[in-house]
């Protein structure tokens, strides 16, 4: 028996992925919550398990392809005999393999067979399932006399169109197919099918790619005689232009929201750290302590969440549907991480309950997981305020925007060797700049200038956490 596994939706109201890699290929056998593919939503790289047992049949969508939730991923014959249902999904397959549905008769006939129930997965059955081909970042100068094409796909309503409408969305063809147009610079819409049921071929693609290439012969023909003019003064250089999917997608819709949401308010704080950097590098020569890799990240982490005790305001959000502000109880340290996907803020549950050991080894960890890419969606979701570390970069201050449902967030700039009062003298010291984002709905300039204040008094004699906890 065919079954086929429609992607799910992952428990987190996404409406699409993108398959990064393959884990299987058709052929190949697979066992119950086998991993079978990598997968890249909104907020991270997602491993998923097959939910039943038995051979790859096909492969429903190829590598850098966007997929939509409730689409077929992929098919497997788990070796289970045909029920009656679907010998009868099957005949009424061939009754309507006429019609121009745009699908195979044996499609159909898997579809008539209920799939997967597993929690999570699965979504309504509403209209065909859509599959957008994946865009590839493609100089102008290679296809200058061809219009930009727009990668995205128009969804119509359920039994808002016809059969033969539904035929006219999304021409069909093969991944390979769909691979060769997109390098050639074709549209799939502009290609007349000559393969079963309209089906486009390959060799359609190469024919229509040799008339394209006609024509531009001819263009250059007819303008021989006219010697070539030099590019217009103010005329634009090459571009290159990259689809904007996964985290960045969803990041950029997040600071628009939040940007435009929340009244944003930026204090800054410039302090001598030099007694945190000796502190620093005192637990980095300590052998007993040579398991745990302590930075200036962790100790500003843990002078944040001291601080967050004795102005509560800041660890909270604003519920607009029940005009309440709600106070955390803990503190859920959000780190933001650049990464090549993009920026990502998992966070680490209570970190406020948590030595200075410890929450150094959670940012390790948590700096890891989001490097290699392995951020699972749980992490990046339920933080109540956000550290961002812009100093890596060399950079002293900054305005950052506020994670969506949080009230402030802390960047904390570069730490720079240069001359300081210091016991009325002048002296080489370490300073550094923090900068606090908060909302200023939630948080007046008194507690916002007290919180911070809190952390630079931290930072600047670290044993005066000692009075503060």
């Amino acid at each position: 028996m065919i079954r086929d596994f429609p992607l799910p939706d992952l428990g987190e109201g996404l409406t699409e992925s993108e398959i990064v890699a393959w884990r299987v290929a058709v052929g190949d056998r697979v066992e119950l919550n086998q991993i079978v593919a990598d997968v890249e939503t909104a907020k991270a790289v997602v491993e998923l398990p097959s939910p039943f047992a038995g051979v790859i049949t096909a492969l429903h969508a190829a590598e850098g392809e966007t997929v939509d939730v409730g689409a077929p991923l992929f098919s497997c014959d788990t070796g289970e005999p045909a029920g009656e249902a679907e010998t009868m999904g099957g005949a009424h397959a061939a009754e309507t393999s006429s019609a121009p549905t745009g699908r195979e008769p044996e499609a159909a006939s898997r579809d008539a067979a209920p799939g997967p129930n597993l929690v999570g997965y699965g979504a309504g059955d509403e209209g065909a399932p859509r599959r957008r081909a994946r865009g590839r970042a493609t100089p102008v100068a290679e296809h200058a006399s061809q219009s930009v094409a727009d990668l995205a796909e128009p969804i119509a309503a359920p039994g808002e169109l016809d059969d033969a409408a539904v035929v006219a969305e999304r021409p069909r063809s093969t991944p390979p197919v769909r691979k060769l147009a997109r390098d050639l610079g074709l549209e799939l819409e502009r290609i007349v099918g000559t393969g079963p049921r309209g089906l486009i071929t390959r060799d359609d693609v190469e024919q229509a790619a040799a008339a394209t290439g006609a024509d531009a012969s001819a263009q250059a023909v007819g303008g021989a005689d006219r010697e070539a003019q030099p590019l217009a003064t103010g005329s634009r250089p090459a571009e290159t232009r990259i689809p904007i999917k996964g985290v960045r997608k969803h990041t950029a819709a997040a600071m628009v929201r939040s940007a435009f949401t929340a009244p944003h308010v930026t204090e800054f704080l410039t302090i001598d750290v030099t007694e945190t950097m000796e502190l620093v590098r005192g637990l980095r020569e300590d052998r007993a302590l040579a398991a745990h890799r302590v930075t200036p990240l962790a100790v500003v982490a843990k002078a944040l969440c001291i601080a967050a005790r004795r102005t509560p305001e800041v660890n909270a959000r604003w519920d607009e549907e029940a005009q309440e502000i709600v106070q955390f109880a803990g503190v859920n340290l959000g780190i933001a991480a650049a990464t090549e996907r993009g920026l990502v803020v998992p966070n680490i549950p209570g970190a406020d309950r948590l030595t200075l050991l410890e929450l150094a080894d959670a940012i390790t960890a948590l700096a890891e997981t989001a490097r290699s890419g392995r951020t699972s969606p749980s992490s990046l979701a339920g933080g109540t305020i956000s550290i961002t570390n812009i100093g890596v970069f060399g950079i002293d201050a900054g305005t950052p925007i506020l994670n969506p449902g949080e009230a402030a967030i802390l960047a904390m700039g570069a730490v720079r060797r240069q001359p300081w009062e210091y016991r009325g003298e002048i002296a080489l010291r370490e300073v550094m700049t923090l900068s606090l984002s908060f909302d200023h709905r939630l948080v007046d300039g008194q507690q916002g200038s007290r919180f911070l204040a809190d952390i630079g008094a931290i930072l600047r004699e670290p044993g005066r956490a000692l009075t503060m906890m």
